[in-house]
């Protein structure tokens, strides 16, 4: 199973994202995790290789289970990890070899074209602080056709 790892940085009420070339779709810096890599790790070493930034104390928010289907049978499944961050050091590349960076008002960013489940995840991270477990299923096509959100409980 595939795992990945991402953040959002929001910076002054913005949040850096990245315009991925292939579908024209918005998404937050991060990357696949290598073998044996712990999921921090990955999120700071992926989100310097796309951003040329550092993250600073990126805390966990959400873990997320994606599903792809097709004729009702998984094709293939992978785990995401997204981290939240307002701080970082650094300077911004001025160019990303996995497409375009830019800071988005935070009142824009579910305004943007994405994939619905990120919609949903945005939605939750940018307005709680509570973490945010979901399992999101998928056409191979990118169709949302199932979801699952059930985010923790204060103690």
């Amino acid at each position: 199973m595939q795992r990945v790892a991402n953040c959002i940085l929001r910076v002054n009420n913005q949040v850096l994202m990245l315009k991925k070339p292939r579908r024209g779709w918005y998404v937050v810096p991060g990357g696949k995790m290598e073998a044996g890599e712990n999921i921090k790790d990955s999120v700071i070493r992926e989100f310097k290789e796309e951003t040329g930034l550092d993250i600073v104390d990126p805390e966990l928010k959400g873990s997320f289970t994606f599903i792809m289907k097709e004729d009702n049978e998984t094709v293939q499944e992978w785990m995401m990890f997204t981290f939240q961050t307002t701080s970082f050091q650094g300077e911004l590349l001025e160019f990303s070899e996995e497409g375009e960076l830019e800071w988005v008002d935070v009142n824009e960013v579910l305004d943007k074209p994405m994939a619905e489940g990120d919609r949903h995840i945005f939605k939750h991270i940018l307005n709680s602080e509570d973490q945010i477990y979901g399992t999101f299923v998928y056409t191979t096509d990118f169709k949302l056709i199932d979801q699952d959100m059930d985010p923790s409980r204060p103690k």
